[in-house]
């Protein structure tokens, strides 16, 4: 019933990104608007979206058999899904009258909830029609049956379809639903079968495999410097440092007292860490950070786990995102309550249902979210399914968080210039990534837009092969060709990106915000791992990605609540484009020391990855040159606004208490 999502972190391992991305999808829809549709009865409601672009002609392989199974989840619009979009826009616009004026999760279920007649008639309707209802919930209903009962009740013959060497089920037209459910359906999601993973597991795996770092180090930007390596942009490169630390974070992006007391943050990703509450206590031992308090974090885990298998979802790679995002929340706001909500798997399904398990209960103001992939993936039924419950959140005042993406504008991996998703959808905050440099005494010295070239150290150890070397990762960025430009984007990103790629109008350009994701400046994570003697113990190394950007981002919010006294920020775009221009944020550039002037860092990297018995390798580490894309003064596609400055945080307080 949707497809496979993974995470964004990055700890490029001798020079490889370890952030694969796997199908997800996202975007805007207009819910029952019939463009792109084919023609439907006018007694019917076509559902956009729901034929999958491979579902071609070319590849279309005839009807399928009416025998053949089919389950789906038909997701519920509620009562008044465009009043829902109104809202959500009015109370997340500074310039809106309505700015700030939340619902209570009560009150919104009240105002735009689905009813129980809703539901009551779709039920009844997927019966008639020969599907049996095995489920369902104030979000959806989900039913199974054979491909004729799909026929009848979304009025469009299914087909098998060749896709990527196989044959798979999918609605030959645009699946539509009775006009007189009056608009109580928004879409229906899993006509196709691509892929489809059947089975449970109770238990989850162990931890992963250990991933270490080798020395030597800095302990903060260009303090250690070896002068016997070949130089590089007209002079030494200093070592990589061991890994940033809160108290670094901090004072980098302008925390200044700010602790995120009384604000709580909500992290999604796939499964749990069996280690977690282990390890997130050691890290902050270890690193200065303060102690979690008792009920400080919290977890809330489905009954059962999906699709765990290595070629599936590998549910112990998840495990390093949950840690890396639990640990840099605490750092940057030590004081805010997390709350960490684990899908049953990395299936689209199972995510919205932790999304909607944080609105349903309002379990938090600040949701971080390190999973994505590529926007030739996306499909709108989905997206609209995941742009419902953004907007549910945000008539709460609740703001979802997305990382960009690790590979650019995915050219290099890909081959198609395009954007990330869920992170293109109008209705959450995009965050890129930077390449940043503290100093001595946590001094910000500047930062690049994320973009890692890779050149090796030549045998003889004069000269670095290849110089710059190649694409090595990141940050996802560029214009969208699903997703028109947000009201709150005119005015800031220049048409050059809005219409960029031959765009008829205006388009939504990723990200909106952006920090520190570089794997080369990145941040110390701790968590249990397996080590090559099968012992499993608590370890340490330096990480990266948007998936460290997303959750840094999400602590500075929880320190601008603060700083707010306490008052929800909500979806927080149309605030952040509303500081564009002003002390509130570093405009990163790809050169801060000047056109021309390059930047880099040595790493020396165990080959694999856990220890020395396989060797070193030494490598110069680039920076600032990302794919097509380019951080530039004012907006741009790598860094969005910019990164939050000394004066971010404290924008948010009260003006008659400045």
């Amino acid at each position: 019933m949707g497809v496979s999502l993974t995470s964004r972190r990055s700890r490029a391992r001798a020079g490889l990104s370890l952030a694969a991305a796997l199908p997800l999808v996202a975007g805007a829809l207009a819910v029952g608007t019939a463009a792109h549709a084919d023609p439907a009865p006018h007694d019917r409601q076509p559902l956009v979206g729901t034929k999958p672009q491979w579902a071609t002609d070319r590849a279309d392989r005839g009807t399928t058999s009416g025998s053949d199974a089919v389950g789906a989840r038909v997701y519920l619009a509620g009562r008044d899904a465009e009043g829902l979009a109104a809202y959500a826009r009015a109370v997340s616009d500074p310039k809106s009258p309505s700015y700030g004026k939340y619902l209570t999760a009560e009150e919104a279920k009240n105002r735009f909830g689905t009813t129980k007649d809703q539901i009551a008639r779709v039920t009844g309707w997927l019966k008639s029609s020969g599907l049996k209802v095995t489920g369902g919930n104030d979000h959806y209903v989900t039913v199974s049956g054979d491909a004729a009962a799909a026929k009848k009740a979304f009025g469009t013959e299914l087909h098998d379809y060749v896709k990527d060497g196989r044959t798979y089920h999918a609605p030959s037209g645009t699946a539509s639903v009775p006009a007189s459910l009056g608009g109580a359906v928004l879409t229906v999601v899993g006509l196709n079968n691509a892929p489809r993973l059947a089975h449970h597991d109770d238990t989850l795996p162990g931890p992963s495999a250990v991933f270490r770092n080798a020395g030597p180090f800095s302990t903060y930007y260009g303090s250690n410097v070896n002068d016997g390596l070949p130089s590089a942009y007209g002079s030494h490169a200093p070592y990589a440092i061991k890994g940033y630390t809160g108290k670094q974070l901090r004072a980098a992006y302008g925390a200044k007292n700010f602790t995120g007391k009384g604000v709580t943050v909500a992290i999604t990703d796939a499964y749990a860490s069996p280690t977690i509450a282990k390890d997130i206590a050691e890290y902050a031992e270890r690193n200065g950070d303060k102690a979690y308090r008792k009920g400080q974090f919290s977890q809330v885990l489905p009954a059962d786990y999906t699709h765990t298998k290595p070629d599936e979802c590998d549910a112990a790679g998840w495990y390093g995102e949950e840690t890396l995002d639990i640990e840099a929340v605490h750092a940057v706001a030590p004081e805010a309550g997390i709350v960490y909500v684990a899908g049953a798997s990395c299936q689209d399904d199972d995510l919205i249902d932790s999304l909607h398990k944080i609105v349903d209960g309002r379990l938090a103001d600040i949701v971080s979210n390190s999973w994505g992939d590529i926007e030739n993936n996306e499909t709108p039924d989905v997206a609209a399914a995941y742009d419902h419950v953004f907007q549910q959140g945000a008539v709460e005042g609740i703001g979802f968080y997305f990382s960009s993406g690790d590979d650019g504008d995915n050219t290099v991996k890909h081959g198609v210039k395009q954007v990330d998703t869920p992170a293109n959808s109008a209705w959450v905050t995009s965050v890129g990534g930077t390449s940043l440099a503290v100093g001595k005494g946590d001094k910000y010295l500047w930062e690049t837009g994320w973009g890692t070239h890779k050149a090796g150290l030549s045998k003889d150890g004069l000269t670095w092969e290849g110089f710059p070397g190649t694409f090595t990762g990141g940050a996802g960025g560029g214009t969208s060709k699903a997703v028109e430009q947000p009201f709150y984007q005119r005015g800031v990103v220049p048409d050059a990106l809005a219409k960029a790629d031959g765009a008829a109008k205006p388009m939504r350009v990723e990200p909106d915000i952006s920090a520190v994701a570089d794997s080369s400046t990145g941040f110390l994570v701790g968590q249990t791992q397996t080590f090559p003697d099968g012992s499993q113990k608590y370890s340490e190394y330096r990480i990266g990605g948007t998936s460290l950007a997303a959750p840094v981002i999400a602590g500075v919010q929880a320190l601008a609540q603060q700083a707010r006294h306490g008052v929800p920020i909500g979806f927080a775009n149309p605030a952040i484009y509303d500081r564009y221009g002003t002390a509130a944020y570093h405009d990163v550039t790809d050169h801060p020391l000047g056109q021309g002037r390059g930047l880099g860092v040595v790493r020396v990297d165990y080959v694999n990855g856990a220890d020395e018995k396989e060797g070193l390798t030494t490598s110069l580490r680039s920076m600032g040159g990302d794919t097509s894309l380019s951080a530039t003064p004012g907006y741009d596609n790598v860094t969005g606004v910019g990164s939050p400055a000394d004066g971010y945080v404290t924008s948010y307080v009260p003006r008659n208490h400045r």
